[in-house]
């Protein structure tokens, strides 16, 4: 992915893949840092380790020097080739390494700390002397398994900051030290000392207790919670991953006639490559030679491969699944839609929602509260007149338990993992701000065509006159209309040739402007187009098909006329049919308690049978392309929340103005950027899923930071009344992270109901043809 860019108003954006964060408010430390900087805009995300600095004059090696002042490492992200080999794997071996080490600290840091716990919570273990083979026991526990958290506190203090590890650091340490102290100075060493475990503090007198299993239980429990997470984290980051890596590694280029097998970074715009059956296409493009079906499930979620013939554009990463193409590549590296969809996942899981902002300036006064806390309380206790150790107890628990890990996670890891869910789905979401928009809509806007319909001119019936054979009529009309490049020809051309196959040639063809072809086929002179037309060769149509022409338009349908040798011998009726998949979409919306509106330019008897067809109540019709944008005004005017969904270039300004806007990913690109959400699918199901989706991602992030908050506001003063063990304190610090991370993780099992037949299929008695590059 490119890391420097600039926009047209001369703001460059760079990325930086920030190392050594250990929780929420070391991401809060660095992004105050980069914001002090003239003319800087930075926001660190936790979760993703990585930070987005934008400005007008930025300089790379300043800003990773500036991250480097913080005490922490920052680089630029090595670029994603999609090739395989080199950097994606590079990093891949270090997020590996890390844990590998973190694994091995958790292991060792384990089997010394069990002992250690058993010895101090049943006294039947407690031996002579057995203070002595508990501090043997922790010291290593302390000293190199919770390395990570001294090293990270004297770093922090160096430069005047607290952060989780400063608190993690100070309490064990000051744990171990008073349990070395009351060995070998107070009467815990003594022969025979015994004590029981209890899960509130004891009141006991002040050297005669040893706090080891709480110093190496805390160390544990964290770097327990601490493992759990960056593996969660990872598997949340999957999706993104996955997309990146549905690109081909290697494509056969044709140079000179010849292929030649190369890596996927060779490839040039222009280039012409080949793609073999159960190929990857290597790049979008255009077909020069071939036709197959192509599978795009793995892009779009789109399960019905689509068959594709010379002139129609595909995209990299989809699969050809039918015979040999060649492909000429029209987009190559960071500008394929496969790049692009990558990068607008990356863009939304690194951004930050309103609702994240208000937790990172929670979790950045934390750590000094909690410290304040903790002196409070030691103070507090020695005050009403208890041992000192009561009151250190008191102040390590409240160290502990303070960490702000939990409210720091809530909602990068939930925003990680749905929007990954999402792109796995086709459904791409833009920011995180989006969420609240998804929450708040009442109203959905749906453009009529390309929308609801297929955008397509189709067949959808063929009325004979008397003694006229369907077949005949379908294969001369269609073999005239095959000859002329308009759509509404097209569309007869299409439905004769998928119901009795090879059309033949005409002898002659000739095109009247504004009224349809005539020509001479099979021996016939054919003429199909308006009634005036054939009225102008004295054929007229009977009273049975002047009916049917009749009923076809007052539905806003169009009809032509048929007549060969002197007599009418028919009218097919063409229409823009609506999609299989509309009325289903449409009772999904209404489930998720929105109206639906159909908005077109179309009249208002098109208008309103679309809208019948596919359950829709309220339409507005006969609206000019530039007075949508005021149609969306005019309903936020009423008091209403207005997600809009579109596909063409004139919708775009709607898709901005509205609260929510979703752009079929069919359509144009100016549209796509002005949305909010894409939905790489043609299918308006996909934005009941999307929906559905960003609802759910909220209600999860939500959830997580009630917990977050919950869990620290109710444990503190549990801690500081002397009320909690330190080493339980440990123990839920981490167990809070993990439910965090876990409840995020949920939304992987996220469900699209594309598959729900509960809504009817709307009726036509032709099936339309499958886009060829939908």
């Amino acid at each position: 992915m490119a890391t420097d860019q600039t926009t047209g108003t001369g703001v460059a954006r760079i990325e930086l893949q920030i190392g050594g964060m250990t929780c929420a408010s070391c991401a809060n430390r660095i992004e105050k840092k980069l914001n002090k900087l003239d003319g800087v805009t930075a926001s660190v995300n936790y979760a993703t380790e990585k930070a987005s600095v934008t400005g007008t004059d930025l300089d790379a090696d300043a800003l990773i020097a500036e991250v480097e002042k913080t005490g922490y490492t920052a680089a630029l992200p090595k670029p994603a080739k999609g090739s395989g080999e080199g950097s994606d794997e590079e990093g891949e071996s270090a997020e590996d390494a890390e844990l590998r080490t973190l694994r091995q600290r958790l292991i060792g840091s384990a089997v010394l700390a069990v002992p250690v716990i058993a010895m101090a919570m049943i006294p039947a273990l407690q031996f002579d002397y057995w203070g002595f083979a508990s501090l043997a026991l922790a010291a290593p526990v302390v000293v190199w398994a919770g390395w990570p958290f001294h090293k990270a506190a004297w770093m922090n203090l160096r430069h005047g900051a607290a952060t989780m590890d400063t608190l993690i650091s100070v309490g064990t340490t000051a744990a171990m030290i008073w349990s070395i102290v009351a060995l070998f100075f107070g009467t815990a060493g003594d022969r025979g000392v015994v004590h029981p475990f209890e899960f509130t503090i004891s009141r006991s007198d002040g050297l005669g207790h040893i706090y080891l299993e709480v110093a190496a239980g805390v160390i544990t429990f964290i770097l327990l919670g601490r493992y759990f997470e960056k593996r969660s984290k990872r598997r949340a980051g999957a999706a993104l991953r996955a997309l990146l890596e549905l690109g081909a590694k290697e494509v056969s280029l044709l140079r000179d006639g010849q292929e030649q097998r190369v890596s996927i970074d060779e490839l040039t715009v222009g280039d012409e490559f080949v793609v073999r059956p159960g190929e990857k296409i290597a790049t979008d493009g255009t077909i020069t030679s071939g036709s197959s079906a192509i599978d795009a499930s793995m892009l779009t979620g789109e399960s019905v491969p689509v068959e594709v013939g010379e002139g129609d554009a595909v995209t990299g990463a989809t699969v050809n699944a039918g015979g040999r193409l060649v492909v000429k590549a029209t987009r190559v590296g960071s500008d394929t839609q496969l790049a692009q969809m990558a990068k607008m996942v990356e863009d939304a899981q690194s951004g930050k929602a309103e609702i994240q902002r208000l937790a990172d300036r929670v979790s950045g006064v934390f750590v000094p509260i909690a410290i304040a806390v903790a002196v409070a309380a030691l103070g507090a206790w020695i005050g009403a007149g208890f041992p000192l150790s009561a009151g250190f107890t008191a102040a390590v628990a409240v160290l502990i338990i303070a960490c702000p890990c939990a409210l720091g996670l809530a909602t990068p890891t939930a925003l990680l993992v749905g929007t990954g869910r999402g792109a796995q789905m086709g459904v791409l979401i833009k920011g995180p701000e989006t969420l609240e928009s998804t929450r708040k809509v009442d109203t959905i806007v749906l453009d009529k065509t390309g929308t609801v319909t297929t955008g397509k001119m189709t067949l959808t019936d063929v009325i004979t006159a008397d003694g006229v054979d369907r077949a005949e009529l379908l294969r001369l009309a269609g073999g005239l209309e095959d000859y002329s490049e308009h759509p509404i020809a097209q569309a007869i051309a299409a439905g004769a040739t998928s119901e009795v196959g090879d059309l033949p040639a005409p002898e002659s063809f000739e095109n009247i402007e504004g009224k349809g072809v005539q020509g001479v086929i099979g021996g016939h002179a054919v003429v199909a187009g308006r009634e005036s037309l054939l009225a102008d060769w004295s054929i007229h149509l009977d009273e049975r098909l002047r009916a049917a022409k009749q009923a076809a338009e007052s539905e806003g349908k169009t009809a032509i006329a048929v007549g060969w040798d002197g007599q009418a011998r028919g009218v097919f009726v063409v229409s823009d049919q609506v999609k299989p998949t509309s009325a289903q979409a449409i009772a999904q919306f209404k489930e998720l308690g929105l109206t639906p509106v159909l908005l077109t330019g179309d009249n208002q008897a098109v208008a309103e049978q679309v809208a019948a067809e596919v359950g829709i109540d309220q339409v507005i019709a006969e609206v000019l392309p530039k007075d949508k944008v005021d149609v969306v005004a005019r309903l936020q005017g009423e008091g209403k929340v207005v997600a809009m969904v579109g596909d063409g270039v004139n919708d775009a300004p709607a898709l901005a103005q509205a609260d929510l806007g979703l752009a079929m990913g069919t359509g144009t690109d100016v549209a796509i950027e002005a949305a909010d959400i894409t939905l790489v699918r043609g299918d308006l199901r996909a934005a009941a899923d999307a929906i559905r989706l960003a609802r759910r991602t909220l209600r999860t992030i939500k959830t997580n930071l009630f917990w977050a908050f919950a869990y620290n506001t109710a444990a503190i003063p549990l801690a500081a009344f002397g009320l909690l063990n330190p080493m339980l304190a440990g123990a839920a610090m981490a167990l809070s992270s993990v439910f965090v991370v876990s409840n995020s993780l949920r939304l992987r099992t996220f469900k699209a109901r594309a598959d729900d037949t509960s809504a009817p299929a709307p009726a036509g008695s032709m099936p339309a043809r499958e886009p060829v590059n939908a």
